[in-house]
């Protein structure tokens, strides 16, 4: 059983958007490549501009020499619980695509990898498993691992797996192993025109 779920919604929304969080605790078992596969089938169809589908991932299973090496560029604060992971994927976009014989940048291609991991995200929580996605890792170290692409950069790698309530988590993390709130709507939206107080 999970934590208790503190989100209240100020408009009314479908329930996912709100059961949906990003747990460190997981099970410590390997995936089956069929269930990351699935979540990777609902990323596919992720709207991008132009129709580009400029996301690209790299899938590694606990257990593996890959994961490990993935494992390795994360940052220490993610090591500590990513590896009882059941795969770590690696989520990345193209900078570029070669249209005509000519190289041209995708401007909108991070925000299309973020529609992506959206998908994935929803699609994890309706088979059972968690995803958390980490800014927190060395990107020549993990592109080493990877074999990233020169015309492709890291948005993030993504922790996918069995959440586990009674992971073994210091008690720092297990404080923070809780559905946390956001801000409310009047402080990142605006009618008309551009009032925010940091401008």
């Amino acid at each position: 059983m999970g934590p208790m779920n503190p989100r209240t919604p100020t408009h009314a929304i479908e329930p996912q958007f709100l059961s949906r969080w990003s747990p460190r605790g997981f099970d410590g078992q390997p995936l089956p490549e069929s269930e990351v596969l699935r979540c990777l089938e609902a990323a596919r169809w992720a709207p991008s501009s132009g129709n580009s589908q400029p996301w690209r991932y790299v899938v590694t299973l606990n257990g593996t020499p890959a994961f490990q090496a993935v494992w390795a560029g994360l940052a220490e604060g993610n090591r500590v619980w990513a590896h009882r992971a059941g795969a770590l994927l690696v989520a990345c976009s193209l900078t570029s695509s070669l249209k005509r014989g000519e190289r041209k940048p995708l401007g909108a291609s991070a925000f299309d990898a973020g529609a992506a991991w959206m998908s994935l995200a929803l699609q994890a929580q309706a088979q059972g498993l968690a995803a958390h996605a980490m800014g927190g890792f060395d990107a020549a170290t993990v592109g080493a691992a990877i074999g990233l692409g020169e015309h492709a950069r890291i948005d993030c790698v993504i922790a996918l797996g069995r959440p586990d309530p009674q992971a073994p988590l210091s008690a720092e993390l297990r404080e923070r192993e809780t559905p946390n709130d956001r801000l409310p709507l009047a402080d990142w939206v605006r009618l008309d025109r551009w009032t925010f107080p940091e401008a």
